[in-house]
């Protein structure tokens, strides 16, 4: 039975992948903030239901900007495989706390890097890479080898995490890959992020509880996969012989102005009713068009994404419509 590490656990994509590994028989160890205590109501259910039928998830306390916590957890468990999942990943965050989401993204990645190389070396490494990296595209579509241009402080800090993980493959052979995750969305995205933003006032608007949605650039155009897929990628590169980098995407490039059609459309309502542009929503520097080509990973790995963008957007849609009406019991 294999042991993987996931920090970061506690989101979108650490829940889904939590829920994968336990489906393949491996033993899950989390790293949780403490200040995350009270944003647990993804994992916790996946992890109640896996520990009754016998332990098989376990949740520590720890932060990436803690060095003795990850020496300490690598010290202590025998690890097959770490997924680096942990970041403060919200853009618009990054601009107000930049050296909060530097010092947790990028410095966090060397710290756990840096553990591995001298603890446990043989351990299979997976580095969250981002789309965010390529910033101010120089290319359409984006692939391994397109150059880099950040527009944020999460982007930057993500290319170096990314850089590093490079690094730490080229000169220490370990067996590290960068995924970069073009956006994947879900019923468990956070909702401070447009998709989910988007879906959960449209099952408000429906039942009469909100009357307006206040959004920034609606043309600004992503490449939107399904989370829940996503993390079967993550776990193919940590089988993969070797370490690599490998773009994870769609193909596809869709507006938010798309996302909101489909949205209304799919509670028989229209967008324009309800949505106002409030400029305070914008970036500093906008990403204006992200869209991947996942053609490696579709080669190498054997992935391809099954939901698309239409179908991604009715299961958010639904899903907010059953949670509301089981919060307000009717």
């Amino acid at each position: 039975m294999k042991t993987a590490l996931i920090t970061g656990i506690t989101g979108q994509d650490g829940s889904y992948l939590t829920e994968f590994l336990l489906e393949k028989g491996y033993r899950v160890h989390g790293v949780v903030r403490r200040t995350s205590t009270f944003n647990r109501d993804r994992i916790d259910p996946i992890v109640e239901a896996a520990n009754r039928e016998g332990q098989r998830v376990w949740l520590h306390y720890g932060d990436l900007g803690d060095n003795s916590c990850l020496v300490g957890l690598l010290k202590k468990f025998q690890l097959d495989e770490v997924y680096n999942l942990a970041a403060q990943s919200h853009v618009k965050v990054s601009f107000d706390n930049p050296e909060y989401t530097m010092d947790v993204v990028g410095a966090g990645t060397l710290r756990l890097l840096e553990a591995i190389r001298q603890i446990q070396p043989e351990i299979r490494y997976y580095q969250a890479s981002s789309s965010e990296m390529f910033g101010k595209v120089r290319e359409v579509p984006q692939n391994e080898a397109t150059p880099f241009h950040p527009r944020s402080p999460y982007g930057a800090a993500k290319a170096f995490a990314h850089w590093l993980t490079v690094i730490h493959r080229e000169a220490y052979g370990l067996h590290a890959s960068n995924g970069i995750l073009f956006n994947h969305e879900s019923p468990r995205r956070g909702e401070n992020f447009v998709t989910r933003k988007i879906t959960r006032a449209v099952a408000r608007i429906e039942r009469g509880l909100e009357k307006e949605l206040m959004l920034g650039n609606l043309e600004a155009k992503r490449d939107w996969g399904y989370a829940k897929e996503y993390v079967e990628a993550m776990w193919l590169m940590t089988q993969a012989e070797q370490g690599d980098d490998y773009v994870i995407a769609t193909g596809e490039t869709h507006s938010v102005r798309e996302f909101l059609e489909i949205a209304f459309a799919t509670v028989g309502l229209r967008w324009q009713d309800y949505v106002r542009r409030d400029p305070k929503f914008e970036r500093p520097a906008e990403v204006d068009l992200l869209i991947g080509d996942a053609g490696k990973a579709r080669e190498k790995l054997g992935w391809r994404p099954r939901v698309g963008f239409e179908e991604l957007v009715r299961i958010m849609v639904e899903e907010d419509r059953r949670s509301l009406k089981k919060d307000l019991g009717s």
